[in-house]
């Protein structure tokens, strides 16, 4: 799948047809990104996707600058970048944390590509950043800048500078969520679901609206979002100390069949980590 889109990027650019290898570097990240999110391996992804990331690279690399065209593969590069940093780098929190910079980096240039008023507004207060997002209408930036903000602030819970930015990106999901419900498989509602189920009521939490979030992922997926299921068994459940629901999201995920088109690999994964959390919470509970 590499050689062809390589060798079509040379073949054109020795006669410079710039608007032909736009189009198919473009194709060819979307259509990684398909068959990444369609795949039942998880260790054969973790194993093959560095190459992919490098070869990504290099097309952004390779990217003649300002060039609104840009956008969609550097958006695409955001987006893998921060899946492997978010999945597959293990205990290696630096590589995690180096991997959520470019991504974010990535995603940033793209939005500023596309969308000038949110760009500018990114360093903005609260408030500012506020009215332009309730204003955008561009779902693909929204998203893809709130995921890789979000995947650099879980990387770095530790930067107070970094954890400052979480209304930012909880606005993103939000507007998110107000332009297109179902947008990803619903997967924005899982990221609002985890957003409010990190604190409990008590320390300024909004647990019973995570679920509620939670709750909408898996109705707006029809229950194949398995991912919802697990994450809202670790962070919701949890939280509430509420063992039930706990264990019977669990086994829910378990007993499903992960292969859902553009949700396999995220299933596979939310698998693997219903099987961790069903023997740590035979100590939490």
């Amino acid at each position: 799948m590499i050689r062809p889109a390589l060798v079509l990027i040379a073949a054109c650019s020795l006669v410079g047809c710039a608007s032909i290898v736009g189009k198919a570097t473009d194709r060819f990240a979307t259509n990684l990104g398909n068959a990444i999110l369609n795949n039942e391996d998880p260790a054969t992804v973790r194993d093959g996707l560095p190459a992919y990331l490098l070869l990504l690279d290099s097309l952004v690399e390779g990217q003649v600058p300002g060039d609104a065209g840009n956008a969609s593969t550097l958006l695409a590069a955001a987006k893998l970048n921060g899946a492997y940093a978010g999945n597959f780098t293990g205990d290696d929190p630096e590589r995690a944390q180096r991997l959520s910079k470019k991504a974010l980096d990535y995603a940033k240039r793209g939005v500023c590509l596309r969308d000038a008023v949110l760009c500018s507004a990114m360093d903005k207060q609260q408030d500012e950043f506020d009215t332009v997002v309730a204003a955008d209408t561009d779902v693909d930036s929204l998203y893809a800048l709130a995921t890789a903000w979000a995947g650099f602030v879980q990387s770095h819970s530790e930067d107070f500078v970094a954890i400052a930015a979480l209304p930012k990106v909880q606005s993103l999901f939000e507007r998110v969520v107000a332009l297109d419900a179902t947008h990803d498989n619903g997967q924005v509602y899982v990221y609002l679901g985890v957003l409010n189920s990190l604190r409990p009521e008590a320390v300024g939490g909004k647990p019973e609206l995570g679920r509620k979030y939670f709750e909408q992922a898996i109705a707006v997926s029809n229950g194949r979002n398995l991912y919802a299921k697990a994450l809202m068994a670790q962070y919701y459940a949890r939280l509430v100390y509420d063992q039930e629901l706990h264990d019977r999201l669990l086994e829910e995920v378990l007993a499903a069949d992960p292969k859902v088109p553009g949700m396999t690999l995220s299933n596979t994964l939310a698998q693997q980590l219903a099987r961790k959390l069903q023997i740590s919470g035979k100590d939490y509970f």
